[in-house]
C-alpha cells in the first residue's frame, strides 16, 4: 500500500490553484497567507465540496473511484464557522459518536454536560471545539482544518493541539489553515504559503 495518505496533482478551480501536494500518513501541512488568497478554497476542493479540475488520491485510490459521500467521511472538512442543524448539541452526535464526543470534550477543556445543552448557549470557542469533535469522532484518515483554534485562548489552543498530535501519531494526515506562524511550526512538517490573488478586472 502506498505510504502517501493524500496526494493532489493540478488541483484547481476558476478561483484558486493549481495545487500539487503529497502528504504522508501522520503528516501535517500548514497553509498560511493573507485573507482571500484561496486557503479555504483549497480545503474545500480537497474535500470535493467545490467544483475543481485535476486529480487527487486517498491512500492511492483516485477520487473518481470513491462515491462522494464516502470521500467526505474520509477526507473531512472542518470549516472555521460550522453549521448547526439542530438546537440541541447532542443531536449532532448520532449513535455511538456521542460517547466518543464526551470523552474528547474533556481533552479539549469543555465542561461536563455541555453536550446535553442547547447550541444557543455555546460560546464561540465552545462551538469551535465541538465542531472539531464532530470531525474527530468520524476517525477519518484525513482532516482538513480551517483555523481550528482561531477563537480559542492559549490554554485551550494547547489542549486542541495535543489532541491533534495524538491523531497525527495514529496516522491521520492533517491539512490546516492557520494565521499563526507559531502554530504552523509546532504542528506541521510541510508548509504552504499562498500569495494574495489579484483582483479581477471590473
Amino acid at each position: 500500500m502506498t505510504a502517501d495518505r493524500l496526494r493532489a496533482a493540478g488541483l484547481r478551480s476558476k478561483l484558486a490553484g493549481p495545487f500539487d501536494l503529497t502528504l504522508a500518513r501522520g503528516a501535517c501541512l500548514s497553509v498560511t497567507g493573507p485573507s482571500g488568497a484561496g486557503k479555504s478554497l483549497l480545503l474545500r476542493m480537497l474535500a470535493d465540496l467545490d467544483p475543481s479540475e485535476g486529480e487527487f488520491w486517498l491512500d492511492g485510490q483516485a477520487r473518481h473511484d470513491i462515491p462522494a459521500p464516502q470521500w467526505r467521511r474520509r477526507v473531512v472538512y472542518c470549516p472555521a464557522e460550522s453549521g448547526w442543524w439542530d438546537e440541541h448539541v447532542a443531536a449532532h452526535f448520532p449513535g455511538p459518536t456521542l460517547a466518543a464526543a464526551r470523552a474528547l470534550a474533556q481533552h479539549v477543556g469543555l465542561a461536563d454536560g455541555l453536550l446535553d445543552g442547547p447550541v444557543l448557549r455555546l460560546s464561540t470557542g465552545e462551538r469551535q471545539r465541538l465542531a472539531l469533535i464532530r470531525a474527530l469522532v468520524l476517525d477519518p484518515p484525513v482532516l482538513l482544518l480551517d483555523e481550528p483554534t482561531g477563537a480559542l485562548d492559549q490554554d485551550s489552543t494547547a489542549l486542541v493541539e495535543a489532541v491533534l498530535r495524538d491523531r497525527l501519531t495514529a496516522g491521520t494526515a492533517i491539512v490546516m489553515v492557520t494565521h499563526s506562524a507559531e502554530q504552523a511550526n509546532r504542528l506541521a512538517q510541510q508548509h504552504f504559503r499562498m500569495a494574495a490573488r489579484p483582483l479581477a478586472p471590473a
